[in-house]
């Protein structure tokens, strides 16, 4: 059995295991925080608390596409992703650098491009919207641009395309200035009704997107080496339910997504080398989790997270995150995580989430957290239920 279900096990049967605790200064610290903050937790924040087992349910959701390898793009002009669609909804996560030092550092345009392959008019219409003017700051894009997305209420607006014609996805792309370093950052989801094809390009800033797809030829290689990947993924959205009931009596305890392991990174397929691909981080796939839990010793449960990976990995020196909380003791809704800094560093650092009253005779309750891993940010980023005292 592995260690893991064992612990789940005790958890569950509701047998008390030596768990982590947090101190009375801690408790109170937590308590005082403002949602969204930094609270220090010196000597609690570890990887090896009991993990919260689940289960993942893939839900319908639209074909998902990511542009993020090669993540810096290195030659003025090229291809980072081109990718067919059949109709139906698509989500589109693009995330690209200007690299380009050769001949010299230049501006450059980095757009989004979709393309009517079928016999009829293409209706397109945009049901989720964020766009970031390009920046150096990459958490901050990364953070502001999943509360851009879960913030967004689409759009009624229709736009048609001609058979054989292409339009820009997003216009703000195709007038914003690229700096050498600078992110573009767009996060999309829109209903076609025709067949279409989907290319993310960079530039000279005087062309347009639909232009540069008449010019441009290359599809540039992956480099394998940084960015989450590119290609068609067939997962979109997650539903997690966690297995039985946790108790605050137990202790505290994590769920763990986005890992890589026990959540293992969403397959499809990368069309100019004909392969399979891996989205690795599981970036733009959104997770609605369920946690049922209940207070048998009269204690809160507080929901933190933290950067666990600031100790081993140079490139892991932040983390920033935005999640979508039920109401507790403060109101349902989007937080972006820290709400007071740009990132948290890593321990003793945790951000404070949301804290649950325990109900008035104990009995069952259920929190829901619609959450998507942070790009920008190394993974995975651990949330952490502990129990608190509400006194």
């Amino acid at each position: 059995m592995k260690k893991r279900n064992l612990l789940f096990l005790l958890l569950s049967s509701g047998l008390t295991i030596n768990a982590q605790t947090i101190s009375k200064e801690q408790n109170q610290q937590i308590l005082l925080a403002k949602q969204g903050t930094i609270v220090k937790l010196d000597g609690f924040l570890t990887e090896n608390l009991p993990l919260i087992n689940y289960q993942k349910v893939v839900l319908p959701g639209p074909q998902y596409i990511i542009s993020d390898d090669p993540e810096y793009i290195r030659v003025p002009e090229g291809i980072a992703l081109q990718e067919k669609v059949v109709p139906g909804a698509v989500r589109l996560y693009v995330y690209n650098v200007n690299g380009v030092v050769e001949p010299a550092k230049i501006d450059r345009k980095i757009t989004a491009v979709i393309k009517n392959l079928g016999t009829s008019k293409m209706n397109i219409r945009m049901l989720k919207y964020s766009s970031q003017k390009p920046s150096a700051n990459y958490f901050q894009i990364g953070k502001q641009g999943l509360a851009d997305y879960f913030a967004s209420k689409g759009d009624d607006k229709i736009r048609t395309v001609k058979p054989g014609e292409a339009i820009a996805i997003d216009e703000k792309l195709e007038k914003n200035i690229v700096k050498y370093d600078e992110l573009v950052h767009g996060f999309y989801e829109f209903v076609i009704d025709q067949p279409a094809e989907i290319s993310i390009i960079q530039t000279a800033p005087s062309i347009s997107g639909p232009d540069a797809l008449k010019q441009v030829k290359n599809i540039l290689p992956p480099k394998g080496q940084s960015g989450a990947g590119r290609g068609l993924f067939g997962v979109s959205n997650y539903e997690v339910n966690t297995e039985g009931v946790l108790d605050t009596k137990n202790g505290t305890s994590h769920l763990m997504l986005a890992d890589g392991k026990i959540d293992p990174w969403v397959l499809g397929k990368e069309s100019s080398r004909g392969q399979q691909a891996k989205l690795a981080g599981n970036y733009g796939v959104m997770y609605s989790i369920n946690l049922k839990w209940k207070s048998t010793d009269g204690k809160g449960l507080a929901l933190v997270t933290w950067n666990s990976r600031s100790s081993d990995n140079k490139w892991c020196n932040g983390m920033a995150a935005t999640m979508v909380v039920s109401k507790g003791k403060f109101d349902e809704g989007i937080i972006k995580l820290p709400s007071d800094k740009l990132t948290t560093k890593g321990a003793p650092e945790a951000v404070l989430v949301q804290v649950f009253a325990p109900a008035a005779n104990g009995e069952e309750q259920t929190l829901n957290i619609t959450y998507s891993p942070p790009g920008a940010s190394c993974l995975p980023t651990p949330l952490i239920f502990i129990p608190v005292d509400m006194k």
